[in-house]
């Protein structure tokens, strides 16, 4: 997902993106959406089967 669009999501859930990284703004809206803000975190492992974001941080 391109940094635009995950603005776009963080904007629809309230959070203003600012100057953030991409990744950190992926936190913040993992956090929004009750999951562990742990995108890119060097996991291996994931258990966060209904977390938007597991197919871009697992690749």
């Amino acid at each position: 997902m391109k940094l635009i669009e995950v603005q776009e999501k963080a904007r629809q859930m309230g959070i203003k993106p600012r100057k953030i990284k991409k990744a950190d703004l992926i936190r913040i809206i993992q956090t929004g959406e009750g999951n562990q803000p742990c995108f890119r975190m060097g996991d291996k492992f994931c258990d966060q089967m209904d977390c938007c974001w597991r197919d871009d941080c697992l690749t």
